[in-house]
């Protein structure tokens, strides 16, 4: 489920949550030979995910071929389609033909008023639909406005292929027909796509139901999004660390608007979310505010639910020990974390003695502070109280005398020796944290 398709399913949802209408999920698997069930699990979860509960039962297209075959032959039976026993050795040379002349390669429309009786043996028909020859087709487009096409652009298209198995074209029309849809909001690389559809809805004299067409996402470099702007799938934002409540916030905001409000809760848009607010541009897939999102509603959450949600992203289990201390820092923690990924890797420090071997400047300002350390050490070791505040002073005393006064040079080799990294929540608060006995052993360990 990438990004485009939880974004108009969003939209869906809100439009029939607002308006007392019904959500519904149908899986358009009409080409088997690209049908995955591990795609339609990743749509289910995708949607489970953001929380977009649908009604009903889950629709498979595929599964309702009988019900579109039987419209095919009814179309046929008015007059209103017709079988084309062209060969695809015709319909190649028929394509060559209008290339080489400069004309359009839909097809000619050869079998449109033909009698059967001349079909050549052993061809299989297809059945296609008669489209309007003159005129103009209109979609009155809730985000597009008023669109036309000239008939004349139409093709004959097929309804049912020569093995009987109908077009994604026939059966969308028959399902939003049998299941009741009266609106259709679907990204503006469908809106062709609508002027087909309507031949056959008008052909089967059903109500045309109410389009709007969304403008697709691109990158910022103003090309469709793809995956050299980042991630496509649903499901890989997930596995970064970034929090449903913010990719939800985050899909909203990118081709509606209320006002310049860019925190938006679900509450809100249930309310204020309506078709008018949609813009006719492309909306730009930015990274930076889905970062900016996630990191507002990472600070918006409790210690008890931040800690249940980034359990996934550390590499351990978290025991009693870990909790109380990354509960004890959260305030910090939360103010760097960007993602849940970000959350689990800043609270390593108060779950693990580090390994600073693993960071080459770390390792570096413990070879250049091992004195400092030391000095540290026997400081630390004396202290009958162990806080932030008897941690700093004893720090401060030990820059007076060794650093001339300079803090910076007493914290670094005490970050280092203490985290691992060259950078982490305040130090001393950290110390406080872990505690005497746990910071006396870092601090061995490092010097060893």
């Amino acid at each position: 489920m990438h990004i485009g398709n939880a974004r108009t399913a969003l939209f869906n949802w809100l439009f029939a949550r607002a308006n007392g209408g019904k959500f519904l999920l149908r899986i358009e698997d009409t080409d088997r030979a690209r049908h995955s069930e591990e795609a339609v699990d990743a749509i289910i979860r995708g949607l489970q995910w953001l929380d977009l509960q649908w009604d009903g039962e889950v629709v498979s297209q595929f599964a309702r071929a009988d019900r579109h075959r039987e419209v095919a032959e009814e179309l046929l039976a008015k007059g209103k389609a017709y079988k084309c026993y062209c060969s695809p050795e015709e319909l190649e040379i028929m394509r060559e033909e209008a290339v080489k002349e400069g004309r359009p390669t839909a097809y000619d429309k050869r079998w449109r008023d033909r009698d059967p009786s001349e079909a050549p043996a052993g061809i299989k028909p297809v059945i296609r639909i008669k489209a309007p020859l003159t005129g103009e087709t209109i979609i009155e487009d809730e985000v597009q406005g008023k669109v036309t096409v000239k008939n004349e652009q139409i093709d004959d298209f097929i309804l049912l292929r020569a093995d009987g198995n109908p077009t994604y074209m026939l059966a969308v029309v028959v399902d939003d027909h049998d299941m009741g849809v009266t609106h259709v909001m679907r990204g503006d690389d469908h809106l062709n796509n609508a002027f087909r559809q309507k031949v056959i809805i008008d052909a089967m004299d059903w109500p045309v139901p109410t389009y709007a067409h969304l403008p697709l996402i691109h990158g910022p470099d103003g090309k469709k999004f793809s995956k050299r702007h980042g991630a496509e799938g649903l499901e890989d934002y997930k596995n970064m660390g970034y929090l449903p409540e913010a990719m939800f916030n985050f899909l909203l905001k990118m081709g509606w608007n209320h006002g310049d409000d860019e925190i938006i809760s679900r509450e809100q848009a249930l309310k204020l979310f309506g078709i008018k607010g949609m813009g006719k541009s492309a909306a730009k897939f930015d990274i930076a505010k889905l970062d900016h999102l996630n990191a507002h509603y990472i600070a918006q959450m409790s210690a008890e639910e931040l800690l249940n949600k980034a359990t996934p992203f550390f590499d351990s289990p978290l025991d009693d020990t870990a909790k109380s201390r990354i509960t004890t820092g959260i305030k910090e923690l939360k103010e760097r974390s960007k993602t849940l990924v970000n959350f689990a890797h800043e609270a390593e420090i108060y779950i693990r003695q580090p390994d600073a071997s693993s960071d080459e400047k770390a390792l570096q300002m413990i070879n250049d502070g091992k004195d400092i350390l030391k000095t540290l050490l026997k400081k630390f070791e004396s202290m009958d109280t162990f806080d932030k505040e008897t941690v700093m002073a004893a720090c401060k005393a030990i820059a007076d005398m060794h650093a001339e006064g300079k803090l910076g040079k007493i914290g670094m080799p005490l970050r280092a020796a203490l985290t691992g990294r060259t950078s982490s929540p305040g130090i001393f608060d950290v110390a406080a944290i872990i505690g005497k006995e746990e910071t006396c052993l870092r601090i061995k360990k490092a010097l060893s």
